[in-house]
């Protein structure tokens, strides 16, 4: 287990020193998604190196980190942040194995091309038409797979660089009136470098009051946006295909449905369990194949009431926060990826039944909304307390552990605002 989080220098000096029996994971962030790919991965004993531009997450005192350290921030500085991954990469015999859970992240593995560091995942070319919603819906369209009524707009940000494969014709924002009724949303093409400069990946304008404040937001910002509709949703019946599919030979896939977000109608998912969903599925796959990706993504759709239908939102070329539900399962996508590209070998035992929770936002749900009925039976609350979970079975969780209590105890604290971290996943 790692003792510290290290500078970059002191985490390469303390790497000089050690030696590994596996070619090391190289996981960024170091917060929840990193945590549960650390899991993954450590459960098969491949040793993990956690990074990330601070040590305020909960990956960092987990057992399953064999060392924690910092690394340039890829979006104050690429050329920094490939210095250092390819500094780490030159301490260890064999090639490192990177796992990006957030989307910069991995648009800076995909950018940055890090010498030294196995990338278990498509090149930037088929990375950026998959994360970028502009070419992603214009993919759907052409796929006949359902997505919201989307626009994009025109004049704002840089044209983008799979503008070939783009949905449609981008129009004035003023033009979109024509289009879209009220309340509707403004989203960026790619979230990641909008939510850092606006501080959520997700604007929703109920007049034409907010909707000019929102083009103003967006203009300044300088990232291609598109207008939206805003989807009635059926609460709790949104679905997602988790996979990992190699670069030849069969997907392996789980499909979760959200059954409880927090807050409930837009916030994150704290209860997840598996579903059979076929047509979510099929319509996944079909866009993932016809864009060439290969390795770990998570496909979201929502159900929409008027439609009858499950609609296309988004594509995430990467782990996400319930990792950890399919791993429980029987289908370690993290290890499926790691296998493909070492001589490690790995064959999936499922995917079965499992439910996922995250306890500190569930408690929360619980706590302050008299309207919500618990969903966890009294075993499962049973299971919990007494860390019985752990033994195996249909359930698991999100960073809670008892065999590995540091991250818990680092989630508290991120809680109750002893630290804060920058992003909640």
């Amino acid at each position: 287990m790692a003792t510290a989080f290290l500078s970059h220098e002191e985490l390469v000096d303390s790497l000089e020193d050690h030696s590994f029996e596996h070619p090391p994971a190289i996981v960024c962030n170091a917060h929840i998604t990193g945590l549960g790919v650390a899991r993954a991965l450590a459960a098969h004993d491949v040793p993990v190196i956690a990074v990330d531009r601070n040590g305020d997450g909960v990956a960092p005192s987990s057992e399953a980190v064999a060392f924690t350290g910092e690394v340039t921030y890829p979006l104050d500085d690429l050329d920094g942040f490939r210095e250092d991954i390819e500094e780490i990469a030159a301490t260890v015999s064999g090639e490192p194995v990177a796992f990006g859970c957030m989307d910069e992240w991995v648009h800076a593995f995909a950018n940055a091309e890090p010498a030294g560091v196995q990338l278990p995942f498509a090149d930037k070319t088929v990375v950026d038409a998959v994360l970028d919603k502009e070419s992603l819906y214009g993919i759907a369209e052409d796929l006949g797979v359902p997505y919201p009524e989307t626009y994009r707009l025109a004049g704002i940000g840089d044209e983008s660089p799979t503008a070939a494969a783009a949905l449609g014709d981008p129009l004035a924002p003023e033009g979109v009136l024509d289009h879209l009724d009220f309340p509707f949303v403004v989203k960026p093409a790619r979230k990641r470098e909008f939510e850092e400069a606006v501080g959520t990946n997700v604007l929703e304008v109920a007049n034409e009051s907010e909707y000019a404040e929102v083009i103003e937001t967006v203009r300044e910002a300088d990232i291609r946006a598109m207008a939206q509709e805003r989807v009635p949703i059926a609460q709790g019946e949104d679905c997602s295909l988790a996979s990992y599919v190699p670069p030849s030979g069969d997907p392996l896939t789980f499909v979760g449905n959200p059954l409880v977000r927090y807050p409930r109608a837009f916030g994150t998912s704290c209860v997840v369990e598996r579903v059979d969903r076929p047509e979510i599925e099929e319509r996944a796959l079909s866009v993932i194949d016809e864009t060439g990706y290969h390795g770990i993504s998570e496909s979201e759709f929502v159900y929409d009431r008027e439609r009858k239908e499950y609609v296309l939102l988004d594509i995430n070329t990467r782990p996400w926060k319930w990792i950890g539900l399919p791993v429980t399962a029987g289908a370690n996508l993290p290890m499926a990826a790691y296998a493909a590209v070492t001589d490690a070998e790995y064959a999936a035992s499922g995917p079965a039944d499992a439910r996922w929770v995250y306890l500190p936002d569930y408690l929360e749900l619980l706590a302050t909304d008299d309207s919500f009925g618990d969903v966890l039976t009294e075993d499962q609350w049973i299971a919990l307390v007494s860390g019985s979970f752990e033994e195996g079975g249909e359930l698991t969780t999100g960073v809670y552990s008892p065999s590995d209590p540091g991250p818990t105890y680092d989630a508290i604290r991120t809680k109750f605002g002893a630290v804060e971290y920058y992003c909640s996943c």
